[in-house]
């Protein structure tokens, strides 16, 4: 924890909004979707899928597969305690939402199903085909019954190892979410995974790349990557782009 707020104060200190930023693409990426308050008719849909996981306090058994939990000392979990914990913000929702259209995104995969919350914010895009990767059945089994409840049937979930499923995984991918295993180790050997399923018009967002000092340091081998171009540090998410037309450049935005 002591880690993130020191680092938190030097994003603070070293980052910026769109002034000064160059590059049209993220000029206008940062303009007209990061900073978009228009409301959006998905964003309803989003709220409620978000109500009916807070509101659910069944008790699960997790298995995991990750770093490991620093709020959880067992592995028998409310529903509600996942993803008020391990969720991703109403914030960070529609922003998902917005990149994808934006964007105009297809296709999406995401690394870490959890109880569903940033597969339902993708899916409501209803011109995305999700598919969502999670390693805990259990867990797997309520994002599953609140997809159907919610009828997000553009989302297919497969349950297993991260490592497991993407070496068996060919389709080019527009947008990659890992939002799963928090180790150095980890994160980096599924970025390599990921790059045989990039395009030029790829992303990727790592969730949490400061969770802690291993992370910090894998995002900055993402960054340094030779096929990496554009990176943008919003300190929760870290984007990585490909696109081959444009010279390495890093941001720190606050959003």
């Amino acid at each position: 924890m002591w880690f993130q707020l020191k680092s938190y104060f030097k994003f603070l200190l070293s980052s910026s909004d769109q002034h000064g930023v160059h590059s049209p693409f993220v000029y206008n990426l940062v303009t007209k979707c990061f900073y978009d308050t228009k409301n959006k008719a998905a964003y309803q849909k989003i709220a409620d899928y978000r109500k009916a996981v807070f509101q659910n306090k069944k008790l699960i058994e997790v298995t995991d597969f990750g770093a490991g939990s620093r709020v959880f000392k067992s592995n028998k979990r409310k529903v509600s305690a996942i993803a008020k914990n391990a969720g991703i913000s109403w914030k960070r929702s529609k922003l998902l939402f917005r990149i994808t259209s934006y964007l105009n995104y297809k296709n999406a995969l995401e690394l870490g199903t959890s109880v569903g919350l940033a597969s339902s914010s993708l899916a409501s895009n209803k011109d995305l085909e999700v598919l969502t990767i999670e390693g805990c059945p259990e867990t797997a089994r309520i994002a599953r019954e609140t997809f159907e409840k919610f009828n997000l049937n553009n989302i297919e979930l497969k349950i297993g190892k991260f490592e497991e499923v993407l070496k068996n995984y060919h389709q080019k991918t527009d947008l990659a979410y890992i939002d799963g295993n928090h180790s150095k180790e980890a994160t980096l050997e599924n970025f390599e995974l990921l790059l045989k399923l990039k395009h030029n018009e790829s992303l990727f967002i790592f969730d949490d790349i400061y969770w802690s000092k291993a992370m910090q340091e894998a995002w900055q081998e993402i960054k340094n990557h030779p096929e990496v171009t554009v990176t943008i540090d919003t300190f929760h998410w870290g984007f990585v782009f490909f696109r081959q037309e444009q010279a390495k450049e890093h941001f720190k935005i606050r959003v």
